[in-house]
């Protein structure tokens, strides 16, 4: 899927209502639902898998503690898996959203 860049157009993330109103959502911390919020940003309906997170793109929203942290609780709690394992200065971590919990469209 390919996106087009025009003056109309706007980009969002679909958070289904069933997903909301899920025990599995509850049961995140708020650090985890931000966190799920801006991996599923960074998703563009072809990349699974190879989805980026930089630890900049949260910078002023959260500590790199809290962060850190939260990217182990989604992935012990099912949300997301890590398929790439980055380093501090060349490579950043990449993930998949497993679609467990929310559908990946």
């Amino acid at each position: 899927m390919s996106f087009r860049k025009s003056k109309n157009h706007r980009r969002f993330v679909l958070l289904e209502c069933q997903t909301l109103v899920s025990d599995a959502w509850k049961a995140l911390t708020q650090s985890e639902m931000i966190t799920y919020i801006y991996i599923k940003k960074n998703f563009n309906g072809g990349n699974n898998g190879q989805i980026p997170l930089k630890y900049l793109e949260l910078t002023g929203i959260m500590a790199p503690a809290t962060l850190s942290k939260a990217l182990k609780g989604l992935q012990s709690k099912g949300w997301i898996e890590k398929t790439q394992h980055g380093g501090m200065f060349r490579y950043f971590c990449l993930y998949k959203l497993t679609g467990q919990y929310d559908a990946i469209k």
